[in-house]
């Protein structure tokens, strides 16, 4: 058994897609329409078969106060692997990313957290 699709509720599936792509730098998989909203999945470039992530609509009615929760705790949505959290740290801030919390070592690893700009918040993370 392996990680086939995880997922992270956004606002604006057109807004995440371009934060996603455009400033995090994911890859679109898949962009199916499904009525209103769409079957819209990204990947790493450096793993294009590998998990994907679903940008999933935030229309049912149990997200928004789940979304409100998590970021009012700080809590990331999810969590995603890079090479150097400094440097990623200060790529994202040129490009007018905010972040919640500033890099930060904990034991073995190094994290920060970033406002997704549609509701969530995603950490980054180093060493995991």
């Amino acid at each position: 058994m392996r990680i086939y699709i995880t997922s992270v509720f956004v606002d604006d599936q057109e807004k995440a897609l371009r934060f996603y792509t455009d400033i995090l730098g994911f890859r679109k998989k898949h962009d199916i329409p499904m009525g209103e909203a769409r079957w819209l999945t990204l990947v790493s470039p450096e793993a294009p078969d590998g998990t994907e992530l679903l940008l999933e609509p935030s229309g049912h009615p149990a997200v928004p106060p789940y979304k409100t929760a998590l970021v009012q705790d700080g809590i990331p949505a999810a969590s995603f692997a890079v090479d150097d959290v400094r440097a990623e740290y200060e790529r994202l801030r040129k490009l007018g990313t905010e972040f919640t919390q500033e890099p930060l070592e904990m034991g073995g690893v190094t994290t920060a957290v970033l406002d997704d700009t549609c509701g969530n918040l995603i950490q980054i993370v180093q060493g995991a």
